[in-house]
């Protein structure tokens, strides 16, 4: 076993950064070199995202990773799933990709549905029906002229990688989100694709992660001031991915939590769940490391949070959230609760008016001060959490004796507690960058930095990471109407 030091860009869909990560025999630890917003731009057409100017960040970041470390050897990136970039014949991007939030996609689930029935779309991609998986944004993209013109389809972190190395090519935990990839063989649903107007020439070869994307291009390396021969490595490139493999779980009776503007819920298993009573459930099968499934519900997450913020302080009231969750969790429990994945609650915009009206939809009492909305929101979330859970126990088989959250939730100590107690059971609360550091890890083993499989990753998360266990309370919160 060696040492050595890579990057891990890690794209999210509110911010993104750069972090360096050292791998050692007793080590592992992250530094962040850049930090970036990742806002979307309204344009007449739509709602996009503005990935020049990411790459631009990434480029920047990368600069400053190699003068952080000058013996960088690698680079990994993650980011959200399902929204691409599509590529003329020459590889020139198209235009901006559009963001999942964009209501275009409402048509595309209409057409979808029209040519293959729901039930025969699980069967073959085992993905939770959310409305703005890459198979409906393509559809309500046909006989577009951009769709016309492209001649390959890349998901946002392969986007990233092609501009960095001039290799095409899709990581297949990313293409799983995408609702083209038949989850039961792992290659891509070509027939699938036909039957919604997709050519199958669009699609890119698949690569796992571990895989070499390529080494950086010339120009690349002179911009950043890394040396040509720095290789690109697929890591698990959906952002989950890379967050279970950073799960410091031992053994196999658990379940994550991994909680950012989307919280994802769910179990690891080896293989997927296809049956009609999954599917009913709304349960999603997506491709994990080193061959495991995702077996997973998306639930709205700190969006909801985040979005409430964000209305304040347009309002020209910005609140301090730590001094917001101190008066929170000083509530007494049994106040209102939603369901926060109404789809009210995708678009961006008034999202306080609408836990209210949500709140009056249910006949619960509103949320009179913003602490209370708050409590509202997170009381809400655990809920929806342990709903989860006890879903995906009953559909898998999957005993759970420990719930590990992760990601930037974990900050959040009111709802870690509040988890601890819907769930009624312990709560292990860390790694904050469990992403970033699955992204090291996988880049760390291609490398021969570390060696050994998923658990032993896991390991040397548990021996560096500080991690803190909440222990349940008695059940205290009131259920959705």
């Amino acid at each position: 076993m060696t040492s050595g030091t890579v990057a891990a860009v890690d794209l999210g869909a509110s911010s993104g950064r750069v972090m360096v990560g050292h791998v050692g025999p007793d080590r592992l630890d992250l530094e962040e070199v850049h930090r970036f917003p990742n806002d979307p731009v309204a344009l007449p057409d739509g709602l996009h995202w503005d990935v020049l100017r990411l790459f631009h960040e990434v480029v920047v970041g990368l600069g400053r990773a190699g003068r952080a470390a000058p013996g960088l050897s690698g680079i990994g990136i993650d980011s959200w799933g399902v929204d691409y970039g599509l590529l003329d014949e020459t590889g020139t991007l198209l235009s901006d990709p559009y963001h999942y939030r964009d209501g275009r996609t409402v048509a595309g689930v209409e057409a979808v549905h029209r040519l293959v029935d729901p039930a025969a779309l699980y069967a073959c991609n085992g993905l939770q029906f959310l409305p703005f998986n890459t198979i409906y944004q393509l559809a309500a993209a046909r006989s577009t002229p951009v769709l016309s013109a492209a001649r390959t389809l890349l998901l946002m972190p392969d986007l990233i990688g092609y501009w960095l190395t001039g290799v095409t090519a899709a990581e297949r935990t990313n293409a799983s989100t995408t609702g083209l990839l038949d989850v039961s063989t792992g290659a891509w649903a070509e027939d699938l694709a036909t039957t919604i107007g997709v050519a199958p020439s669009l699609l890119p070869a698949l690569r796992q992660p571990g895989e070499a994307v390529g080494r950086l291009l010339p120009l690349v390396a002179e911009e950043t001031g890394l040396a040509p021969g720095v290789h690109v490595t697929h890591v698990g490139s959906h952002d989950t991915a890379s967050a279970v493999v950073g799960v410091p779980a031992q053994g196999d009776e658990f379940a994550y939590v991994v909680s950012g503007t989307w919280s994802l819920v769910g179990v690891e298993l080896g293989a997927p769940i296809l049956s009609e009573e999954s599917r009913a459930a709304n349960f999603t099968n997506e491709g994990g490391v080193d061959g495991r499934i995702r077996y997973l519900r998306n639930v709205m997450g700190l969006w909801l949070l985040q979005e409430s913020m964000r209305t304040w302080e347009h309002a020209g009231s910005r609140e301090d959230l730590g001094t917001l969750l101190g008066a929170a969790a000083a509530l007494p429990p049994g106040g209102p609760v939603i369901d926060p994945d109404d789809a009210m609650f995708l678009p961006p915009g008034d999202m306080p008016r609408r836990i209210e009206d949500a709140c009056r939809r249910a006949a619960q009492p509103l949320p009179e001060t913003r602490p209370a909305l708050v409590r509202c929101i997170l009381d809400s979330l655990a809920l929806a959490y342990a709903r989860a859970l006890g879903d995906a126990m009953r559909l898998s088989g999957q005993t759970v004796k420990t719930v590990h959250l992760v990601g930037g939730g974990t900050r959040n100590e009111l709802l870690c507690q509040l988890t601890a107690d819907a769930c009624q059971l312990p709560v292990v609360a860390g790694p904050v960058e469990a992403t970033a550091l699955g992204n090291v890890l996988v880049q760390a083993r291609a490398s021969g930095f570390i060696r050994g499989d998923l658990e032993a990753l896991r390991a040397r998360i548990r021996a560096t990471q500080p991690l803190r266990i909440y222990q349940p309370r008695a059940m205290r919160i009131a259920t959705v109407a």
